[in-house]
């Protein structure tokens, strides 16, 4: 799988909007975007993305959660590359298919648990691929530097499934992807969230 930030040099506040494609552009794959941000550049971006010939430049649309850092480019590409939506809010317009917790869906070329991270907001989750042991993490708050905040008990049981996994990269919804000492940083947070719960 490639992972393209689109809004990486945006000039305007947003989130990460990442452009899942798959190695080698095959047919089959399924180009996903994790995440719209608000950006408007994000429409040229993905116009002149390398897809692969002869496939949809984007089939489906990924939302970590609704918040408009996160989503509000989603009607611009819907109505340009009518992709296939999905997010955990049935509320939220736009959202074709609401997701559910441990759902799987193929993004690019690879395969991806849906975990529900209750939160920064009811509809957050992340995206995991165990091969690559890649993690899209939207803004759930993986990294946890110290005590002073509160946690609900959903959070504290995502943040304990993740833990068990073996993540190597975090790509969160701002700033840099993390890509060294992920699992350390993961269970050194849960144990911050225990102490505090």
């Amino acid at each position: 799988m490639k992972v393209e930030n689109l809004t990486g040099s945006s000039r305007v506040y947003t989130s990460n909007a990442y452009l899942l494609t798959g190695t080698w552009n095959a047919i089959f794959d399924k180009n996903t975007l994790v995440d719209t941000g608000r950006d408007e550049d994000i429409i040229t971006a993905l116009r002149n993305a390398s897809t692969g010939v002869g496939k949809k430049r984007l089939d489906q649309v990924i939302l970590t959660h609704t918040h408009y850092d996160h989503a509000a480019m989603l009607p611009g590409i819907r109505e340009e590359f009518r992709p296939v939506v999905y997010g955990f809010s049935p509320a939220f317009e736009g959202i074709d298919t609401v997701l559910r917790d441990g759902r799987h869906l193929k993004v690019a070329d690879l395969d991806a648990m849906v975990i529900h991270t209750p939160g920064h907001s009811s509809d957050s989750l992340c995206l995991y691929c165990e091969e690559g042991g890649v993690l899209f993490s939207g803004d759930t708050p993986l990294i946890i530097q110290g005590p002073g905040n509160t946690y609900e008990e959903g959070f504290l049981l995502a943040l304990e499934r993740i833990a068990a996994l073996d993540v190597r990269v975090i790509y969160p919804g701002h700033g840099p992807p993390i890509m060294d000492q992920c699992n350390e940083l993961i269970r050194r947070s849960l144990a911050q969230v225990r102490d505090h719960a």
